[in-house]
């Protein structure tokens, strides 16, 4: 007996190291993304003042050059900003590689600055459920209709996080379970983990599927 436990201990290790590697891996992937944004945003910035430079002897069109620099600012949302220091650090993150794949997206997200469940387990089903959703996109043909939303609000005193993506026929399920559809060991514990925290809450998970889509619900009592 006590030979299958040490065998089972270190196998679920095995899993678990996996699955974190999992995350570093997906999170520098994230945080270069950003990075990259970062310095076209950079050189863009010196195109600007090189062409501004250029206009000073023209103060008309240096204004129509402004006007047309501010519009084009307001009009791209580069930053979800929910009220939560914790939730905007990894909805940012996920979100930026999401549109770096050409996936469109829409978001809206208002969250209380405090929260009685934890930043980490926050984080965790955030995370997970925007990874699930990614991967369901990316399996999808590259002039497919992909698209991924998000919502996440406070109803009726409770917690309530939503993600919907585009989805074609790779949604697997075992009984009236749904499985992921990575290969490697270890990586249903995404799915696992989101399942477990809600438990922790006494929260509730509802996952369904239509042609076409695939929905994910967390609600967690406050």
């Amino acid at each position: 007996m006590k030979l299958f436990d040490l065998f089972f201990g270190k196998a679920i290790d095995r899993h678990i190291a996996a699955y974190q590697n999992d995350l570093i891996t997906r999170h520098c992937d994230e945080v270069q993304n950003i990075y990259r944004q970062m310095r076209g945003w950079r050189h863009d910035y010196h195109n600007h003042i090189q062409a501004m430079l250029a206009l000073t002897d023209s103060p008309e069109e240096i204004r129509t050059y402004l006007l047309a620099l501010n519009h084009d600012l307001t009009s791209v949302d580069t930053v979800l900003k929910t009220g939560n220091v914790m939730v905007d650090a990894i909805l940012n993150s996920k979100l930026s590689l999401i549109k770096s794949r050409e996936i469109a997206i829409h978001a809206k997200a208002v969250v209380p600055a405090t929260l009685p469940v934890s930043d980490v387990d926050l984080c965790v089903i955030i995370g997970n459920l925007l990874d699930n959703a990614l991967e369901a996109c990316l399996c999808q043909e590259e002039n497919a209709r992909r698209f991924i939303r998000v919502y996440i609000g406070i109803l009726k005193k409770q917690l309530y996080i939503s993600v919907t993506n585009s989805a074609g026929n790779h949604v697997q399920k075992n009984g009236k379970t749904y499985l992921s559809t990575k290969n490697s060991a270890g990586h249903g514990f995404g799915l696992m983990r989101i399942d477990r925290i809600a438990e922790k809450y006494h929260g509730y998970v509802n996952r369904q599927n239509e042609p076409g889509y695939f929905a994910t619900e967390v609600i967690l009592p406050l």
